[in-house]
């Protein structure tokens, strides 16, 4: 299966670092093709600007700039989404990239503003994976908006039969090396799964 995994985080000697090294190498091992979309390794622009914005119903303009990124996103049976959760939120180059990417005519038909239809029905997985400085309780409270984008928000646009999963290690500023191995080992069975 061609994944596309989607990593943001800017810090290679991080633990999301160690979690995307793993993560690949499961995948890899599993006989899956990957495609590493590092958005910070790679310069992506998040900013979506005035001019994008005025562009963004337009079909014949709104691609310009990301082409790449929607090749390559139209091109996966399976999305896997890392990131640090920041503020109970998306990292700013994470939100950007939805903002610009996921867009009319290449998302979503938008022609029938009444019945807007998914276009990414060719993705069959989707899994998010995600650390939290703080603990689910909290989350929780917040409403855990990371979680319901990729458990929610993301379905609207994938196959409706996908298999969606979440994976959080919350309050991740004092766990144990156990726990760290445990959320590794968790997420290598998830990828073995797809």
């Amino acid at each position: 299966m061609k994944i596309l995994y989607l990593y943001c985080h800017p810090l290679e000697e991080s633990f999301h670092a160690a979690i995307r090294d793993r993560a690949l190498a499961t995948l890899r091992e599993a006989g899956h093709e990957v495609d590493l979309l590092d958005l910070y390794a790679e310069g992506f622009n998040p900013v979506l600007d005035a001019q994008m914005r005025r562009d963004y119903h337009d079909l014949s303009k709104n691609r310009e700039g990301i082409e790449d990124y929607i090749d390559r996103l139209h091109a996966a049976e399976g999305l896997v989404v890392q990131f640090p959760t920041w503020c109970f939120g998306f990292p700013a180059m994470l939100k950007g990239f939805f903002d610009r990417v996921f867009g009319p005519g290449i998302t979503f038909d938008l022609s029938d503003p009444a019945n807007v239809r998914p276009m990414l029905t060719h993705i069959r997985h989707v899994i998010g994976i995600s650390t939290y400085g703080r603990d689910r309780w909290r989350a929780f409270l917040v409403g855990n908006p990371p979680k319901k984008m990729i458990t929610r928000y993301l379905r609207w646009f994938v196959s409706r039969s996908a298999r969606i999963r979440y994976l959080a290690l919350y309050h991740m500023n004092v766990a144990t090396e156990t726990e760290r191995k445990a959320f590794l080992a968790r997420i290598d069975g998830e990828l073995r799964n797809i």
